[in-house]
């Protein structure tokens, strides 16, 4: 078996300095490594070169070959590197983007409510089917004292809006949600059905997962995935 003597030695680590390669005694000095690199490649290249048989040596196909799958690993790493950048700019996208909803009103599925910045009440309902008789109910949520009623009588299928707009001050000015309960007919007779209101962001923040998944901070219903809001004011 072919050996490499002290000059051959001495002249690879020279060729290995001028190409910005760490030499051998560098590369022992950094203790052993689980994963092969740019520089240990090189190395196992030229070292593969030099003592290969002069009567059958590399053919030029194998070694552009070699250097092919060299660079395709090369590339698929920069492909990695660049693409954990661009997640995180854009989880600090995401956090910009959600924090120009400070202070709006986001839907949310729910029965609390406050009045928003213009002293009125917001809601949809999200009806599978048309409803004869359509009655929303606001209530005191503390209490459960009767505040207001609404008739919106018969609607159809899909996403119906209502609002109480006229609140009497003690309700504008007061702290304590209102609490929202809707009742539909479907032929069956007056039901319970479920309402989303609008609810005020108070803040946005990303979780600590890789993936930074971007969080609202809601009144009344704590924290949501940004991803779930469908719909703001």
């Amino acid at each position: 078996m072919a050996t490499i003597d002290s000059s051959s030695a001495a002249s690879q680590d020279a060729l290995f300095r001028k190409l910005g390669i760490a030499t051998q005694q560098n590369a022992a000095d950094r203790g052993a490594k689980e994963t092969l690199g740019q520089d240990d490649f090189l190395q196992l290249m030229i070292t593969q070169l030099q003592n290969q048989d002069p009567f059958a040596p590399m053919e030029n196909g194998d070694f552009i070959a070699q250097m092919a799958q060299f660079s395709t690993v090369a590339g698929i790493k920069e492909i990695n590197e660049s693409l954990t950048s661009v997640t995180d700019q854009l989880k600090w996208s995401r956090i910009a983007t959600a924090s120009t909803l400070l202070g709006h009103s986001v839907l949310v599925p729910g029965s609390l409510a406050r009045p928003d910045l213009d002293g009125e009440i917001h809601g949809v309902l999200d009806l599978p089917q048309a409803s004869s008789d359509t009655v929303i109910t606001y209530t005191d949520a503390a209490t459960g004292e009767a505040l207001h009623q609404q008739n919106l009588g018969a609607t159809g299928r899909g996403l119906q809006g209502f609002a109480w707009t006229e609140l009497p001050d003690a309700v504008r000015e007061g702290k304590r949600p209102v609490r929202i309960s809707a009742t539909v007919n479907f032929g069956r007779g007056p039901e319970a059905f479920g309402a989303s209101v609008y609810a005020k962001v108070l803040s946005a923040s990303a979780d600590g997962t890789e993936a930074g998944a971007v969080k609202l901070d809601v009144e009344d219903y704590g924290e949501i995935d940004a991803t779930s809001i469908v719909r703001f004011r």
